[in-house]
């Protein structure tokens, strides 16, 4: 069986963490800052978690990072 190639693009944007799970940055905090309160910009600070059904998909573009 040949190796399976790994999505670079979501390597780059995608953190694995310990129990599997999928850390991702938080949307919406490049640009048009000044237009967003800021309680917005607050609670967007960091990174989360990503949804079950949205993980299965990006798991299977990085095949080795389980």
């Amino acid at each position: 069986m040949p190796k399976l190639k790994t999505k670079k693009s979501a390597a780059k944007r995608f953190k694995v963490t310990a129990s599997g799970k999928i850390k991702h940055g938080v949307a919406g905090k490049r640009h048009r800052l000044i237009s967003h309160n800021a309680k917005y910009i607050r609670q967007n600070r960091g990174t989360e978690v990503m949804s079950d059904a949205d993980a299965r998909v990006v798991k299977r573009y990085m095949p080795y990072d389980r």
